[in-house]
Order: structure tokens, then sequence, then C-alpha cells
């Protein structure tokens, strides 16, 4: 027996209403993308290919990501593996790519690294540059690796487990972070999706500011003369957030805003004192 693709389709965007999606239609086409695989066309459903199709809508209807169940998700040039030990990568991130990327830099060091899509996203834009991604998770690591192979900047990226600098030597010209930022009284008004995801990546089970202490407070020793330190932030943490890197002894301080015109990034420059 087959099954009509539009019929199947307009079943699963329903069945996806009723489950709460907020992308519905989209998810539905996603589904049946996957199911259909690399065809042009759709074309008529099997049984077992329609059974398929409903295994996977009961996940979406879980509230999985579809990121998840299609196990990549585009960021920037590429698509890049995911699985539940990462972040999902986001939208908003691309503004600390496109932001790092407005001066040069020969050496970038990626903290809490996860999927390791920003790293990999700016050693593939300059072809000269190497790069460190370090993250607490072996299982995050290990999927950085294989993003690494996918965008064809592997030999020039290396990996290290590390909370934060704790295993970091040498000195970088640029430093970048998307550290978790959620405080813990916000995670309960979060979208179902985010409990597929890897908590500590999320939130530092305080006020959300945690992370960007313990990156300022040790950053300047790791930072090349002019080296840069930049960090994806909350939308209501620019100001707190500048405060740190000021305190720290950073410089030059800027606050980027993401595509909906809410602050997202902190940059702050490395000046030495010179003897007078």
């Amino acid at each position: 027996m087959t099954h009509d693709p539009n019929e199947a389709l307009q079943q699963a965007r329903r069945q996806l209403e009723v489950a709460g999606s907020p992308s519905a239609a989209r998810d539905a086409r996603a589904l049946m993308d996957i199911v259909q695989g690399d065809s042009a066309a759709w074309g008529a459903l099997s049984d077992d290919q329609m059974a398929y199709l409903r295994r996977l809508i009961e996940r979406r209807a879980q509230r999985e990501p579809i990121s998840h169940i299609t196990g990549k998700r585009a960021f920037w040039m590429h698509e890049f593996e995911v699985t539940p030990d990462v972040l999902d990568p986001r939208p908003d991130t691309e503004t600390l790519v496109e932001a790092a990327l407005k001066q040069p830099f020969d050496t970038v060091l990626d903290l809490g690294t996860g999927s390791g899509c920003i790293v990999l996203s700016l050693l593939y834009e300059r072809p000269t540059a190497r790069g460190t991604g370090t993250d607490i998770s072996d299982a995050a690591l290990a999927v950085a690796k294989r993003n690494a192979e996918r965008v064809a900047v592997a030999d020039r990226v290396s990996w290290a487990v590390s909370d934060w600098f704790s295993s970091v030597t040498g000195t970088y010209d640029l430093i970048v972070s998307n550290p978790p930022y959620i405080a813990l009284n916000e995670m309960a008004g979060l979208a179902p999706e985010l409990d597929h995801e890897p908590r500590m990546a999320l939130t530092d089970e305080q006020d959300g500011l945690s992370a960007y202490r313990a990156i300022t407070r040790d950053a300047v020793h790791y930072l090349t003369p002019n080296g840069r330190l930049m960090v994806e932030i909350g939308p209501t943490q620019a100001s707190a957030v500048s405060e740190l890197f000021s305190k720290a002894g950073l410089v030059a301080l800027s606050v980027y805003k993401d595509l909906d015109g809410r602050d997202r990034v902190v940059c702050g420059a490395f000046l030495p004192q010179t003897e007078p």
C-alpha cells in the first residue's frame, strides 16, 4: 500500500500544531525530507516510510529539536553535526563570528566550544589562522572534531578538555566564548526544546554571570598585546558583562547587536601598560 505524501504532510503538520510546535509546517516538511531521502521530488510513501514518518512526528511532538532528529544544523557557511551532547548552534551566535572577523587574527581560542561552530567558522574564513577549542565535556569535543573534518580545517585546530582556562597554554590574538548565561530563575520559562540540550551549556545554576567572571578574571594572561576577548551574552547582560571586562583591565569595549537589535556580543581589547 502507498500513501499520498501531501496528505501525510498535512497530517504531520496538524499533529505538530496540536503538540505545540511553534513551527509545525516547517517541521513537517523537514521530517518528510528525512523520510524521502535525497529525492528531488516527493513520491508516494510505502507502509515502511509512513511508519518511519510517524516515529519522527512522535519525536518532534515530544519537542525534541528538529536538529537532533536530522543530526545537523546550519550555521554560518556549513551544516554542523549536532547531538544532545552539544548546544544547538543558533543564528544569534553568528553575530559573534561576524564581529570577530572585523579585525585580523592569527590565533584563536574558543572556550566552551561545544559543536565547534564558532572556532571552525572563524578558521574557515581565515585560511592561515590556527585555533584551539576547549570544553569540559569529552563528548562535546568528539562532536567538534567530526565537525572540523566537515569544515576541512582539522589540520589547523587542536582540542583540549578544560574548565575554562585550566588546561590552556600559550597566548592568542582572539579569545571567543558562548558560555552558559541563562540564570537559574529563568530556566523554567524556556522552550521545551531546551530540555534536550546539555543543561551545563545553558545555565551556571546561579545568576548567569559566573562564567563571565571566570573568563574575564584570567583572559589577560592568555591574550597577546592588542588581543581581543569576545563573548556572547544574553540580551540584558551587556552592562554587567562590560563592567567585568573593565575590571579585568580590558579596554576599547564595544557591544554588538544581533539581527533583532538585541545586545548579543561584548568585546574588549588587552593593551598592556608600558613602563614610562
